[in-house]
Parts: structure tokens; C-alpha cells; sequence
């Protein structure tokens, strides 16, 4: 299929002219079915396996989303040194996120491949639940970029891994005086004498509350220009400590009274005038809870997560049937993100329409080898090479960890008109279909590890192998948001019983079992089942979530 069909196509299956999901907040009553179960897993996970899509389909729906958005601790999982001669102060299997930073043999830009190696190999664990997508999202929300000390970047995703369902409002308080933070958005330069607006600016436009339509020279809906120099005084005094430091491994951000602006502050009218005395160190955190008496901020965040989980058109009825209820809830529950996230993966909205998104180049590439189940864990330095090949694969597909392209995120979630549709074109297609061309058939060579698929071991799990017109329903479960047409189910028939009765599949599938030595019979089946996955791999619809 050339490009412009392709676009074509990928138009018809609603990845752009879709009708937003209908329904409001209230809960889902329908039957819960294994499409209902691959949908939640789709937007909330990197990629579900056959056996798992099975198990989430044998829940109720409250089972299935508590269980998703049941994140514990993550203990003892850190970003290791897995070359030696790039860290040698680091042994072999152990972290460096607590060490000196090491500048020999490039010893950070190594350390800065390792978080992004280590950070695709969290999303090939396939935890079941919302972590990833989730700090992924608030990565988005807060993003950084060209921080040239790995540990910054640990000290930083670590916040929203840890704990990513956690409070709004405290992130906000931990993010303004990250050290990773400070350095990106330049709030290590703000000081009393010369007051940076970077931070203060973004603080209130992309992070809390947003401009609104501005009404009047420098007065926006939420705030002014004024506003912005307020807050880069109140913000003032705050420094990064250890940034590249040789001998000193801790990452912290420390008060300078010196450099702090004492004197009283006041807001506009937009925050009613509000009074901000001096308070040192916890000003910030005086201020931080000033904006969040703004009801707005409510709505502002719950608008980022329904384009990150659902869609990105917000029309006046989505604005009163959902978004509204979720800033409410998110309101009621001082800020704290799951409640309102749980409400809208039960609710009757999120499951009206199947489909509608494209997957994000990190979701494309870890579910094409966590449904297909075609990487198993080996030694350190080999998980490592092929973790930072993929990553390499995102970047190459515009989308990598710690690379955001600007303060306002990736452009698929606020930029007008294409948003989703950003992340597929006439550069970024053929990659993907290269991708898993190359997965499947099998010609992957990634960081010099050699990647296959076991077609036959794949479908094992299926619900019947036997019979092909149930083989082809259960890869469409796996792979595709969608089910399939007649049309599309005769077409992938042909490839694997080409002008030949149904039983013809049963036959030859059982001789396959029966003579599992006989390389002709097993590398025939592999065949078929490898020009099967090759086509539906390059549906338009298999670029859908």
C-alpha cells in the first residue's frame, strides 16, 4: 500500500474525521467483552499479550481498571552501568545514579544512553497496570530536555515513577524546585537582581492553569504578564547543587536567602488580588497553593488526560459531561489524580469509541514486541544494547525519552489541527512498516542482537489455532483496535489458504503438531503466519489505539 492510500485509509478508520466519543462520566454498564478489555489495556499499557487481553476479559470492568490502577512501590530498579570501560567507577551491574559524575571516556553521554535504554526496558516489563503511561505523560506535562547529567534525569523521572497517580499539587511543588527543572527552565539563574521569568511564565501557562483568551493588552483569561514577574520574584533564590561534579554524587536543590526576593508580593485581579509575604524557602509552596484556589487549574489538567487516554477534540459536550465532573472530582479529592483517572477509565465515555488515536512512536515500537512476546530478557549488557537500539527507533520516529522538543511537549497533544496524526508521515510511515517488517520475517538486527518472532509458539494461547477463521479473529484481538470486515477477513485468508477450503488450515496445522521434527511442515506454517502478521501489521488500523 503506497503512502497516499495509506493516508487514505487511516482517514476512513477514524484517526481523524472520528465523531469524539459520546456519553458522559456515569459509569459503563454494557457487557463487558474482550474488546472492551483490549481497549483499556491499549490506552493504558504498552502492549498486552494474548494470555493477559484473556484475563483482564474474565474481570468486571471495576476489577480490570482497580487493577490497572494499582501501582506499588518500584523497588531496586535503577538505570545500570553495563560497560564497563564507559563508567569504570561504577561496577558492572550496578547503578550510577548516586555516583560523581564521571567525565572520562564520555563516561555522562554513556550514562545518558543508559536512562534511555533503561527507560524502553521499563516498558518491555509489561507491569499490567498505568505506571508507564503515566509517567510518560506527566514527562509530557513537565517535560525536559538537554540536561547534560543522566543523575538529573533519574532524580526527575523518579518523582513521577515512583508514584504516578499521586497529587497534582505536589508535583507541582517538587517539580518548581527540581533540580532537573531548575536547569532546563533556567530557574537556577533567577535571583533577586536579575528575576528569570522562564519558569514563572510556564508555571502558570503549561503546567497549572493556562492563558485563556487574553481580553486585554498582557491580561489573559487567567492571568497577566504582571503575574509572571510576581511569580519569578517569589520564585527567587532556588539552585541546583552536584550538576557535573566530580566528586559529589547526591543531586539536590538548595535555598540561597541572599538571592531571594524579601519583599511582599501581590497578584492581579485574576487571583483576587492575593497577598504573597515573605517565607524564604516555603514561599513557593504559599504561591503553588494560591494558583490552585483557581478552579481552572482543575480543568486544565483534566483536559490534558482525557487527550492523552481518549481524544483530543474537546467540544462544548465533552467540556460540560466530562471534563467538568473530572475537574470536580479532582477538586473534591484535593488534587490527588487517581479518583478522577479511575472515574474516567470506568466511565461510559471512555468506551464508546474503539480506535481513534495513533499510537505514539514509544507505544508503537514496545507493543510491537510485547504482544508478539519476541524479546526475552538476557544478560545485562545485551538487554541494554537492544533497550537503546529501540530507543534510538523512537528518536527516529520523533518521539524519545528526555528528548522533548519543547517546553510545551510533543506536538501530537496540544498542536492544531493534526495533533495524533503528527506522528504518522511520508518519513516516520515507512520506518514503522520497516520496523515490523523487519520483526516479523525475521530480518531485525537491534544494537547487534538478532530479534524474531515464534509465529507457531504465538499462537498457542489463541482460543482455537485450529480453525482459521478463529486464528484470524484472535490475531485481530491482539493486533488491531478493531474488528475486522468480511472483506478484510477473505483477504487474510487468501494469504495463508490461498483459493482452498477452511479445513485445509486445520490439516496442515495438525500435521505440524504431530511431526513437530518435520523442518518443511513447521517452516511452510511459519510462512503463512509471517505473511499473515506482515499484512496486518501493515493495516492502516494496526497504527490505531
Amino acid at each position: 500500500m503506497n503512502r497516499r492510500a495509506f493516508f487514505t485509509n487511516l482517514t476512513n478508520t477514524k484517526a481523524e474525521n472520528v465523531t469524539p466519543p459520546s456519553g458522559g462520566l456515569s459509569p459503563y454498564i454494557g457487557e463487558w467483552t474482550v474488546a472492551h478489555a483490549t481497549h483499556l489495556l491499549r490506552r493504558t499499557t504498552f502492549g498486552a499479550q494474548y494470555s493477559e487481553i484473556k484475563q483482564f476479559s474474565e474481570m468486571n470492568l471495576d476489577e480490570a481498571v482497580n487493577t490497572i490502577c494499582t501501582v506499588g512501590p518500584l523497588n531496586n530498579d535503577f538505570p545500570l552501568n553495563y560497560d564497563f570501560e564507559s563508567d569504570p567507577d561504577v561496577p558492572i551491574g550496578s547503578t550510577w545514579v548516586d555516583k560523581p559524575h564521571n567525565a572520562v571516556n564520555n563516561g555522562n553521554n554513556y550514562r545518558i544512553r543508559s536512562i534511555q535504554g533503561w527507560s524502553i526496558g521499563r516498558l518491555l516489563k509489561r507491569e499490567m497496570n498505568i505506571r508507564e503511561k503515566m509517567t510518560l505523560f506527566w514527562h509530557n506535562h513537565f517535560p525536559v530536555a538537554d540536561i547534560m547529567d543522566a543523575r538529573y534525569y533519574y532524580k526527575y523521572i523518579d518523582l513521577f515513577r515512583q508514584n504516578p497517580l499521586g497529587n497534582f499539587k505536589n508535583y507541582i511543588k517538587q517539580i518548581t524546585i527540581d533540580p532537573c527543572m531548575l536547569r532546563y527552565l533556567n530557574g537556577n539563574q533567577n535571583t533577586k537582581n536579575a528575576p528569570n521569568e522562564n519558569y514563572a511564565r510556564e508555571l502558570l501557562e503549561l503546567f497549572t492553569i493556562g492563558k485563556g483568551p487574553q481580553v486585554a493588552p498582557g491580561d489573559y483569561t487567567n492571568y497577566t504578564e504582571d503575574d509572571v514577574l510576581t511569580l519569578a520574584k517569589i520564585l527567587t533564590g532556588w539552585r541546583d547543587t552536584g550538576f557535573r561534579n566530580p566528586t559529589l554524587g547526591t543531586i539536590t536543590s538548595e535555598f540561597r536567602p541572599g538571592q531571594h526576593d524579601t519583599t511582599t508580593k501581590t497578584l492581579s485581579h485574576r487571583f483576587n488580588n492575593a497577598v504573597i509575604t515573605n517565607a524564604g524557602a516555603d514561599e513557593y509552596k504559599n504561591l503553588i497553593d494560591t494558583i490552585f484556589l483557581q478552579q481552572e487549574v482543575s480543568r486544565f489538567i483534566a483536559r490534558k488526560i482525557y487527550r492523552w487516554f481518549v481524544y483530543y477534540k474537546l467540544d462544548a459536550q465533552i467540556e460540560s459531561d466530562v471534563i467538568e465532573p473530572m475537574a470536580q472530582l479532582i477538586r473534591d479529592n484535593n488534587y490527588e489524580i487517581k479518583p478522577a483517572l479511575v472515574a474516567l477509565l470506568k466511565s461510559e465515555h471512555f468506551y464508546q469509541d474503539f480506535g481513534c488515536m495513533i499510537k505514539h512512536p514509544l507505544d508503537f515500537v514496545s507493543t510491537l514486541f510485547n504482544q508478539t512476546n519476541s524479546y526475552v530478557n538476557s544478560d545485562l549488557n545485551t538487554n541494554y544494547r537492544f533497550w537503546l537500539a529501540l530507543s534510538q527507533y523512537g528518536s527516529l520516529l520523533q518521539m524519545r525519552y528526555f528528548d522533548v522538543p519543547s517546553v510545551a511537549g510533543w506536538k501530537a497533544y496540544y498542536q492544531e489541527p493534526l495533533y495524533y496524526q503528527t506522528w504518522v508521515n511520508s518519513v516516520t510511515l515507512p520506518i514503522r512498516n520497516d520496523l515490523s517488517d523487519a520483526l516479523v520475517n525475521p530480518n531485525l538486527n537491534a544494537g547487534g542482537i538478532r530479534i524474531d518472532i515464534d509465529v507457531l509458539n504465538l499462537i498457542k494461547n489463541f482460543s482455537n489455532p485450529y480453525d482459521v477463521n478463529t486464528l484470524i479473529e484472535d490475531f485481530a484481538i491482539l493486533l488491531l483496535p478493531k474488528s475486522l470486515s468480511e472483506n478484510q477477513i477473505l483477504t487474510l485468508k487468501e494469504l495463508i489458504i490461498p483459493g482452498l477450503p477452511d479445513y485445509e488450515w486445520t490439516v496442515e496445522y495438525e500435521d505440524h503438531l504431530n511431526n513437530p521434527d518435520d523442518l518443511q511442515l513447521k517452516r511452510a506454517l511459519e510462512n503463512k503466519l509471517r505473511a499473515l502478521l506482515t499484512y496486518m501489521m501493515r493495516m492502516p488500523e494496526y497504527q490505531l489505539s
